[in-house]
């Protein structure tokens, strides 16, 4: 364990007391932290111009495994009260009265700060006599609080994060919510803490407000404690709750059709909190927050109505706190997968609250437990206040209850797991393996099997052996969790407690078992190599489809599976270039720059985006940080000079030409050289430098982008000006297009049209099919379809047996809704013994135009070439309809469930898979599988209709019931 480390508390002298109370003769200082008195000062007299000086220390004791540890100072403040001390009566002893709060928040120095000097505001005690005076009291205490070392090192507090959660209010609450003093209306959520620990994080005491009082204006938020003698102490200083559209919310509830209801649930009865609780997250914390987020997006927050007390008032939490019925018990689930995005470090919104069933949480979650009814033990529910002093005794062994009720809930988990799988045994040696491996069985052969599974046990002794298994843990929860030894005095107490032990067995139960049908107790096989770029690939799909959600929903998925792979930071910002703002491509360049601040493309994009963000100066900076570490790169040098080109800088530009041009001379020799040296020993190698430029995978399915700024003239004018082009020869190489293909890549259309208009004045024998590609290219973004066409007729010409120039003709048909056209093209594509470098959106797109003309033959056959190039969720889909059309109902539930383990969010997969489970006669499994189809929101009206046809023709009920 880690030394303890002591925090000073200085209270220096106090100022403006008389505005708290004009007769104020004497005052002391109480000191209080985290529910513990520190000590109270001497007592002082105020002088008359309002001042009293203090000059009282005290400490408590900072560990990070003690009572103060590194959560406890993140969230709770000092709390320090100004006491009047007055004396009627020389023989009595002195009367102590409460007159005003301050509180300190420690954060800074969890912050790189040793020593902390505040003026903390006083707020008045409303039961005081101060309460009648001056509202307008500016009374103040001047605070220093230091340690002797830092609190977090540098590298413990750059590697960590400062996490913030308020929770504002429940609205549209039901009606059995009273504002009855014993009930506790509390909000908790878990996230990983300091080392491998969880933290519950509670929100508790509630206030139900009625309709039509309104919240005070600016909403300030309150720290997480309980209530104080000053009321106004509780809000956190400078940190208020900012509002806005709802349309730019991002909970369940911005839609402009909600707008009316949020406007009358805001004004109605409802639970307020406002308050804020923080935790610092080490690096560890963070990675796993990050990687609980990629899994399972949605987080869990509950909310439950609780009764705090019996009759009367009471100054302790009650002992039996964590066996107290809950009264209501809601989730919401938050989606926090926005987190991971670059540049977002909030979210905010209005969430639904749903009834807690286990089930559900465990689908939408895959978190097995409920911190309210569960984890109980692990909160303070009591309604205890900030400033309470300690008890003179330590309750009574409360951990040791603690773990003994989580060993007895232990026992009864293992043996239910036992259990199962002895049943599951019993099961495959009546039936064997091979029905539950198919994953095919009709209702009344389960209802047979289970039949005769429980004929076979009872008849046999084995169920009567299982209940025996269960017994003795049941005992032991009845008896050390329940307290319960005696006997009940009547039926009625007795059939009340066996429905609470019932429903508390069955719900621990069900958590066993989702445990063991999880596979939490086997170790996870290790994932794919190519999931990131299986990844990119359906990023790049959704982006063809124009479904811009979902393709940045897969680069940031990417992202999150490794923070560290720079490639994945770099396609992402070139997606957010195009498609997104300039500024978020920014962080992603730059994050990548973090990861490698040597890595010549990353500086490069960087000084692109700057260039786009009228940065000019900062985009100097890296252009020639990009030459300096790599001064051979021709990219680099041609990329600075098209820079200085843009600034007017025609001196600086033709120097990086010359160089860029000097490299690409001296690698041309070098080539050469190797090519006669290989011909001399009777080889012919190719040379990658004179080979014909290509377009980048995927450049021809990006959408459209308004392109910054005015067209050049020499742009514009590129095709109108071009000369007419000779026989088709090998394309020489240069500077303009070996940067050419780089800038397309990453969407910096910005550049591509500035090379292109060097490489048109540079070559001789006229412009190249590269050049006329990377044109079109252009267009396309623009979506100026005519002068794509018109580049593409050049391309054509020029180089008829490109089979990238008929991939693109076919995509511009495609588009066009010319299919006809499209699938000549795309025959002629397939039929080279060369592939195009987009061959996927070949085969997706052709597949597509031959099931729209019914050759269902055809289209299965090219999706499964697309299949066999680089499988996805969309290609196996493609089988699943050719094959389904075909009535090889086998093959189509087989490439539907490869399209669904790919991705289960396509909806069009769910419909297909409802329809062939009709035609099978599963209705449950049909039923269920339409419930997923609505749920995700099919947009396919066709499919919709035929699914409720099928339905109907086969005499089932109607699935959306």
């Amino acid at each position: 364990m880690s030394q303890p480390t002591p925090v000073q508390i200085t209270v220096v002298s106090a100022q403006d007391l008389k505005t708290l109370k004009s007769s104020l003769l004497y005052t002391l200082v109480r000191v209080e932290y985290n529910g513990a008195v520190l000590g109270d000062s001497s007592k002082t007299h105020v002088l008359p111009d309002g001042t009293a000086e203090y000059d009282f220390s005290t400490s408590f004791e900072y560990s990070p495994d003690g009572p103060n540890s590194l959560d406890v100072l993140v969230q709770k403040p000092v709390l320090l009260t100004l006491l009047e001390v007055t004396s009627k009566d020389k023989k009595k002893p002195e009367k102590i009265t409460p007159l005003a709060q301050a509180v300190v928040d420690l954060l800074p120095l969890l912050q790189g700060v040793r020593s902390l000097k505040v003026l903390a505001p006083l707020y008045a005690v409303p039961a005081s006599p101060s309460a009648k005076l001056c509202p307008e009291a500016t009374a103040g205490l001047e605070v220093i609080v230091s340690t002797k070392e830092l609190l977090l090192s540098a590298t413990q507090f750059s590697s960590g994060n400062l996490l913030s959660i308020t929770v504002e209010a429940a609205y549209s609450v039901p009606e059995a919510f009273t504002a009855d003093a014993q009930q506790n209306y509390m909000v908790c959520l878990q996230m990983p803490a300091a080392g491998e620990k969880e933290l519950p994080l509670l929100f508790k005491n509630g206030i139900l407000k009625a309709d039509g009082e309104k919240e005070p204006f600016p909403r300030p938020k309150n720290w997480p404690v309980g209530p104080i003698l000053a009321p106004d102490a509780l809000n956190i200083p400078d940190s208020f709750i900012v509002g806005g559209p709802y349309e730019d919310e991002d909970g369940d509830l911005n839609r402009s059709e909600d707008k009316e209801f949020r406007t009358q649930a805001e004004s109605s009865r409802r639970v307020v909190w406002d308050m804020e609780t923080r935790c610092f997250l080490d690096a560890d914390a963070v990675a796993v927050l990050q990687m609980c987020i990629a899994e399972r997006r949605h987080w869990p927050v509950e909310l439950c109505r609780m009764s705090s007390g019996g009759k009367g008032k009471t100054s302790k939490p009650d002992k039996k706190d964590e066996d107290k019925p809950i009264a209501f018990h809601g989730v919401a689930y938050v989606n926090m997968m926005h987190l991971l995005c670059p540049g977002v470090t909030q979210i905010r919104g209005a969430f639904r609250v749903f009834n807690y069933e286990d089930s559900e949480v465990f689908e939408k979650t895959r978190v097995q437990y409920s911190i309210f009814r569960d984890r109980r033990s692990q909160l303070s529910l009591g309604k205890g206040s900030l400033g309470t002093p300690p008890s003179s005794k330590a309750a009574p062994n409360k951990s040791q209850k603690e773990d003994s009720n989580a060993m007895v809930v232990e026992d009864y988990h293992k043996r239910v797991t036992n259990v199962a799988v002895a049943i599951l045994r019993e099961y495959h040696e009546l039936f064997g393996k091979q029905l539950l491996d198919q994953g095919v069985m009709d209702h009344e052969t389960m209802e047979e099997q289970k039949r005769q599974l429980n004929y076979e046990l009872n008849t046999s002794g084995k169920y009567f052996a299982f209940k025996e298994q269960l017994k003795y843990s049941v005992v032991k929860i009845v008896r050390e969790k329940y307290l319960k030894t005696t006997a009940f005095e009547t039926k009625e107490q007795l059939q009340a407690f066996l429905s609470e032990l019932y429903v508390y067995l069955v719900d621990h139960m069900h958590m066993a078992l989702n445990k063991l049908l999880s596979g939490e107790d086997v170790s996870p096989a290790p994932p794919p190599n190519t999931t990131r770029n299986q990844l990119l690939l359906f990023a790049r799909e959704a982006e063809a489809n124009k479904d811009l959600k979902l393709a940045s929903l897969f680069y940031n998925q990417r992202i999150a599976r490794d923070q560290r792979s720079i490639q994945a930071w770099l396609d992402y910002g070139a997606f957010c270039l195009q498609y997104e703002d300039a500024t978020k491509a920014q962080e992603c360049f730059q994050q990548a720059v973090c990861l490698d601040p040597q890595h010549v493309q990353s500086l490069l994009l960087c000084g692109i985006v700057c260039v786009k963000l009228q940065t000019y100066e900062e985009a100097e900076i890296f252009f020639e940080d990009a030459c300096c570490l790599e001064p051979s790169s021709i990219i680099a040098w041609t990329l600075t000079g098209l820079f200085y080109e843009l600034q007017n800088s025609y001196i600086q530009a033709e120097r990086s030409f010359r160089e860029a041009k000097k490299l690409l001379r001296a690698e041309l020799e070098e080539e050469r050289r190797i090519l006669e040296a290989a011909e001399a020993e009777g080889k012919k190698p190719s040379s990658p430098s004179t080979q014909p430029e290509k377009i980048p995978d995927g450049s021809a399915d990006k959408a459209p982008e308004v392109v910054e700024g005015g067209t050049p003239k020499e742009e514009a004018t590129a095709v109108q000006e071009a000369p007419e082009a000779r026989e088709p020869q090998p394309p020489p190489c240069t500077i303009f297009m070996k940067s050419v293909e780089f800038l397309m890549k990453f969407n910096a259309v910005r550049f591509v049209h500035k090379a292109l208009a060097h490489e048109l004045l540079s070559l001789q024998g006229g412009p190249t099919c590269a050049y006329y590609l990377a044109l079109g290219w252009t267009y396309q973004l623009r979506e100026d379809l005519p002068r794509w066409e018109e580049c593409l007729r050049e391309a054509v010409r020029i180089e008829p047996l490109n089979p990238n120039v008929w991939a693109q003709k076919g995509h511009l048909c495609y588009l066009q809704k010319d299919f006809e056209k499209a699938k000549d093209c795309y025959e002629r594509v397939i039929s080279f013994e060369e592939d195009a470098a987009d061959m996927h959106f070949v085969y997706l797109r052709l597949g597509s135009i031959y099931l729209g003309e019914k050759e269902y033959a055809r289209a299965k056959h090219i999706y499964l070439l697309a299949c066999d190039n680089s499988a996805s969720c969309l290609t196996w889909l493609g089988v699943g309809i050719a094959c389904y059309r075909l009535e090889e109902m086998l093959e189509a539930e087989d490439a539907l469930s490869e399209a669904n383990a790919l991705n289960n969010t396509n909806a069009e997969v769910w419909g297909y898979l409802a329809l062939i489970c009709l035609q099978g006669g599963r209705q449950l499994e049909a039923e269920q599988c339409y419930k997923y189809t609505v749920k995700l929101g099919l947009q396919n009206d066709a499919l919709l209709q035929e699914i409720r046809e099928a339905q109907h023709r086969f005499g089932f009920g109607d699935p959306s019931l």
